[in-house]
């Protein structure tokens, strides 16, 4: 039996989504590959059916954020095993960003995330809602009574926390951040004497 190939475009595009590893929207894969909408959505299609029916591990998969590959659902169990915590759709850099922003500012409403992340968040909260990542606490006492956001058990599970006073303090991020600067420019400024 002769196995399936993938055309030209779906392999161009299986590419970008590999490279980028997180979600992009049909107009960036156009963008990145040179392909027309319509072209694009074609390899999406032919890259959806083709990871079926060859039974990959990884498959591809769309959210409001675009498209992405994911481990198949029927492989979570081993990949439980293997990581230690369930392996669920990757998240994006928007979506750790939104996170890590509730999980130190918790209880938070939706406008002050967007206000310190600087865009709107309302698609990233939902998406870190939908996959149990974030909850509903309480409502706040500002006009309109806005939901106030935390970060759920399953939250603490996947990052290994027993609560979230388990976090790493700011200031020991900053810190830790701050010296891996000073460490990378004390390297770059050693292999500039070398090159002398």
């Amino acid at each position: 039996m002769k196995s399936k190939l993938l055309g030209p475009n779906a392999r161009l595009v299986e590419v970008v989504l590999y490279v980028e590893n997180e979600p992009v929207s049909i107009e960036h894969i156009s963008e990145l590959t040179r392909l027309g909408e319509r072209e694009v959505k074609a390899a999406l299609k032919e890259l959806k059916e083709f990871s079926l029916d060859t039974n990959r591990g990884l498959v591809l998969d769309e959210d409001e954020e675009g498209f992405s590959f994911t481990p198949a659902s029927d492989l979570y169990d081993q990949l439980r095993k293997a990581y230690g915590r369930k392996v669920d759709k990757r998240l994006s850099k928007a979506c750790m960003e939104t996170l890590a922003i509730i999980a130190y500012e918790q209880p938070v409403t939706r406008k002050r995330v967007t206000n310190i992340r600087g865009v709107n968040s309302d698609n990233v909260i939902r998406i870190l809602r939908d996959r149990d990542y974030i909850k509903i606490t309480g409502r706040s006492d500002e006009k309109g009574h806005p939901c106030l956001y935390s970060t759920s058990r399953k939250f603490l599970i996947e990052f290994n926390l027993k609560s979230s006073s388990d976090l790493p303090r700011l200031q020991e991020v900053e810190r830790r951040f701050s010296k891996d600067e000073e460490l990378g420019k004390d390297k770059d400024k050693s292999e500039e004497k070398e090159d002398e």
